[in-house]
């Protein structure tokens, strides 16, 4: 087979919501990028994620001149709805901070995000296959080599490559080991993910029971995505659909209006990670690929806008400033303040919404603690403010 040769500015490795982030922003820049995704279109088109799109991300769009393109959803109500002790319960949060967001599923940003790149004139190539990253860290230019659906052998060039490919990609893998230092803590449960074609009542309902957390969040107007706390150990075959149902009516304490068809289950184990630094010679890591931060935050997404955004600026400025690296030099610290801010809030929240309900997981004291910062959310002025800043990305 052929090998071919190619030059760009910008290689981006990883078709989520980052690297196309990234590649609209780079075009409408005038910044010559390829975005390369192992998998096809309609693989990445269909995968199932979460989504709330924060405001300070519905505002970056909107600063370049992309939000009425990109987002869709519907805008995310100012209040968190909690069933407690048997009762619903409606936490207001100040909604100033949360007129701009947006649910809109991480599929359906993706989708828009493709439709403008490749309609801009974007070079996005997909069923890239076995995709590998080459000196990156020597004086001269890296490159990606990859192999095409038709077995041909594609090499380009690059001044800068973009590690978009998430938790398990080949970005990442490309950095030795002794380079980076990787910072992780595990919550000690994982969470049933369920979609199910169910109608919400709210955008968002969250179960707090002594059998483990349990939510509720609208997929669009005939379906749901639903949560269920669970031991480390649980296996999928042991939740039958009608288990399922059966957990989430007791841990909501109503029984579901309507028991649909359930499309897809998934086991997470929540956990945070940080790898340091966020770059590496000529590689830069955004996303999944540098930090995972646990679903009960909603900032994974939010947190790889804002890598994408802080990239792209640097690009320009090196670009435009007679190659002035100083801040592709400070990409990493101003990724990670950022990055370690959010994952104090995720792991403050994660840990006050499990403990709230469940006292076998850190024992009576931390459930008795996680109460007293629940009602102080209800109650102090100050706590509600600073927890509306944080699940705005305005923090």
């Amino acid at each position: 087979m052929t090998t071919a040769h190619e030059r760009t500015t910008v290689v981006i490795v990883g078709a989520g919501v980052a690297g196309l982030t990234l590649g609209n922003f780079l075009l409408r820049s005038g910044i010559d990028c390829v975005i390369l995704e192992k998998r096809s279109r309609e693989y990445v088109e269909q995968r199932q994620r979460a989504g709330v799109i924060d405001t300070r991300a519905a505002r970056m769009f909107r600063e370049w001149a992309l939000e009425d393109r990109v987002i869709g959803g519907v805008p995310v109500e100012p209040v968190l709805n909690f069933r407690l002790d048997g009762e619903t319960r409606r936490l207001a949060l100040a909604p100033d901070d949360h007129h701009d967001g947006r649910f809109c599923p991480q599929q359906v940003l993706v989708r828009n995000l493709i439709d403008v790149f490749t309609g801009d004139g974007g070079d996005l190539r997909f069923d890239a296959d076995d995709l590998s990253l080459h000196n990156i860290a020597d004086e001269t230019l890296p490159h990606v080599r990859y192999r095409e659906r038709t077995g041909s052998t594609k090499v380009i060039s690059c001044a800068f490559v973009a590690g978009c490919d998430g938790d398990r990609g080949a970005s990442r893998a490309a950095i030795p080991g002794e380079s980076l230092t990787r910072h992780s803590y595990e919550y000690g449960y994982a969470w049933l993910t369920v979609l199910a074609e169910v109608p919400a009542n709210h955008q968002s309902m969250m179960a707090l029971h002594p059998r483990g957390f349990a939510g509720q969040f609208a997929r669009g107007p005939h379906a749901s995505r639903f949560y269920l706390q669970c031991p480390l150990d649980s296996s999928l075959p042991r939740w039958t659909d009608e288990q399922i149902w059966d957990e989430l009516e007791t841990r909501f304490g109503d029984p579901m209006t309507t028991r649909g068809r359930i499309t897809s289950t998934q086991l997470v184990p929540l956990r945070s990670v940080v790898y340091s630094p966020m770059s590496h010679g000529r590689l830069y890591l955004l996303g999944d690929s540098a930090h995972i931060v646990p679903p009960m935050s909603a900032k994974g997404m939010n947190l790889a806008l804002y890598d994408a955004e802080v990239f792209a600026k640097a690009v320009i400025h090196h670009q435009v400033n007679d190659q002035d690296s100083a801040l592709l030099d400070a990409y990493s610290s101003t990724c990670l303040r950022h990055v370690w801010n959010y994952q104090a809030f995720a792991a403050w929240w994660t840990e006050l919404i499990h403990n709230a309900g469940d006292s076998s997981y850190q024992g009576e004291f931390r459930h008795r603690v996680a109460r007293a910062d629940l009602a102080r959310l209800f109650e102090a002025g100050s706590a509600n403010r600073l927890l509306s800043e944080f699940i705005a990305g305005l923090n």
